[in-house]
């Protein structure tokens, strides 16, 4: 009986000193092997705080994924938007109480200026050689997502043949159709949504007709909007007919979910986006930041966005990635790289030209 207890009080010891020795958590492939150093630290940290723009059905399988896969560190997601993530991570660094571990959105331009105002930490992700080289910018700046602009229309009161296929064809559309469309076209408003400004500017610096589409939708009453949710709200209410430069991996899930909504994609010009995450300089959570980001570009983390309709940036995960992509939409998709030119447009005198051309097409 003692002799029992003996060997059971060894054992026991054995499996505390296991634990205590690390044998806790596996480091992923193909990962330094001191990397486990890491997920201790960030399980000490215990937290990641994100400022985002990406909705919660989307974020919200990527955090608990990545929950299961490191208990321990809670995720603090903030649904701020665009320009709200921009303006608060700004402030914050102002006042010296940052906030934010990582910032996660779709506005390139404005995720570029962060960085250029020295606000993003550097640091090298273990799953950078598995994103494409313009995904990357100088180990501050990393695309997470690869995804279209679309056009979503109603299919009850937008009919079937107007739906175009092209850039000059939608020109067309709202030029011939002016009438019949007056007030039921919709797209951002540029002026209040950085993804609308860094849509229409990319369009502007990849194409010769856009304020040839800007000056259509103008004449023809368009109405702007600071989110592709408002828009499609107003798609599927029938209070618009069509709206074009809507968020792709959104629009893509609402065709799937309502059968009234359809799905268009220019075959000769398909401008895309990434959403854009970059760890916060002087993140009161930095170890925990640098574990999510990676878990967010890793295989896991991709596949997890891409079933919930975000497109990979991986060429080896999702069924919409960056090697399906371009035929799913016609094969004009034009990606843009995470570099320098992002913030050409930003400058005061360029943005403030833009903005004057933009209300003149608008008929302001």
């Amino acid at each position: 009986m003692k002799r029992r207890n003996i060997v059971a009080a060894i054992a026991g010891l054995g499996f505390m000193a296991a634990a205590n020795l690390g044998f806790a958590q596996s480091v992923p492939a193909g990962y330094p092997a001191d990397y486990s150093k890491l997920i201790d630290a960030a399980k000490k940290e215990g937290k990641v705080v994100i400022y985002t723009s990406t909705d919660s059905k989307q974020a919200g399988a990527l955090v608990e994924a990545f929950k299961a896969a490191y208990p321990g560190v809670d995720v603090e997601v903030n649904d701020l938007g665009t320009t709200n993530s921009y303006n608060r991570a700004l402030s914050e660094a102002a006042a010296k109480q940052v906030g934010s571990d990582i910032v996660w959105t779709s506005a390139m331009d404005l995720q570029k200026v962060l960085q250029e105002k020295g606000l993003a930490d550097t640091y090298k992700s273990p799953e950078a050689k598995n994103l494409p080289s313009w995904a990357i910018y100088k180990d501050t700046l990393y695309g997470t997502s690869l995804e279209p602009a679309a056009i979503i229309y109603n299919k009850k009161l937008f009919p079937a043949e107007w739906v175009p296929k092209t850039r000059p064809e939608l020109i067309k559309v709202l030029k011939d159709h002016k009438d019949q469309l007056k007030g039921k076209v919709a797209s951002f408003d540029p002026e209040k949504s950085g993804t609308g400004f860094f849509f229409s500017t990319t369009d502007l610096r990849h194409t010769k007709d856009f304020w040839d589409l800007a000056s259509a939708f103008g004449a023809a009453e368009g109405k702007v909007y600071g989110s592709s949710g408002a828009m499609r709200e107003k798609v599927v209410s029938g209070e618009h007919t069509l709206a074009f430069n809507v968020v792709g991996s959104y629009a893509i899930e609402w065709a799937k979910e309502n059968p009234n909504v359809g799905v268009a994609f220019g075959s000769d010009y398909t401008s895309t986006f990434s959403r854009i995450a970059l760890i916060s300089k002087g993140a009161p959570h930095p170890n925990a930041a640098r574990l999510f980001l990676d878990f967010m570009l890793s295989s896991k983390g991709q596949q997890v966005l891409s079933e919930k309709g975000v497109p990979s940036i991986r060429a080896d995960t999702g069924t919409l990635n960056a090697s399906t992509l371009d035929k799913y939409v016609g094969g004009g998709l034009k990606p843009t790289a995470v570099d320098d030119q992002l913030t050409y447009y930003m400058e005061p005198k360029r943005r403030a030209e833009f903005f004057q051309q933009w209300k003149k097409a608008m008929g302001r």
